[in-house]
């Protein structure tokens, strides 16, 4: 067991769901914290105390996989909010962080090395294009998974964004569970209903 837990690892320990993991860490069951990004986050020792009390096994250790890194990109706090809770309570276990301008997702890009990354291409310092292009085009980063966010994207845009290395490219207002569909299956898991 790592000594800091993500609430669904917390979910897998406890062989309960993320909602229910989440349910006793706002009802004082558990006790967790807040990361800087809003992500709900539980020591190694208070999970098993909360364990031991309710009589629930610890298993002896899980094996720790690589997680899939994604980085969101979206200068509206709100957006980006409701992405990274969305998917950081997916069944897939991703790690989620964000940027709110092209500085620091640069800086992400090369520190966090994301696997996938969900971009606002329609920001006051960032040109999409650019960034898609410059992603695609580096040997190092160029396995990169690539989901353009725009709320004026018309499908001439489209097209140029595909063109330039977007994989995906989705119109905001954004529905949720169909990100959440297009994330999954990019990153080679069955989104089987």
């Amino acid at each position: 067991m790592e000594d800091i837990l993500t609430v669904f690892k917390a979910s897998k320990y406890c062989n309960v769901s993320p909602k229910t993991i989440i349910n006793w860490i706002e009802s004082g069951h558990i006790n967790a914290y807040k990361t800087v990004g809003g992500h709900r986050r539980i020591e190694k020792a208070d999970l098993v105390a909360f364990m031991t009390k309710q009589g629930i096994p610890i298993p002896e250790d899980a094996s720790v996989e690589e997680r899939i890194r994604i980085l969101v990109v979206d200068d509206d706090p709100i957006i980006v909010e409701t992405i990274v809770q969305s998917l950081e309570e997916d069944e897939h276990d991703y790690e989620v962080i964000s940027a709110s301008d092209g500085f620091e997702a640069g800086l992400q890009i090369n520190h966090f090395k994301p696997h996938l990354l969900i971009l606002d291409i329609m920001m006051p310092d960032i040109n999409g294009y650019g960034v898609c292009e410059k992603i695609k085009g580096n040997e190092e980063t160029k396995h990169i998974k690539i989901i353009v966010l725009s709320a004026y994207l018309d499908e001439e845009k489209f097209k140029k964004m595909k063109a330039y290395g977007a994989d995906v490219c989705f119109s905001k207002p954004l529905p949720l569970p169909q990100l959440k569909k297009e994330v999954a299956q990019l990153l080679g898991f069955s989104t089987d209903d």
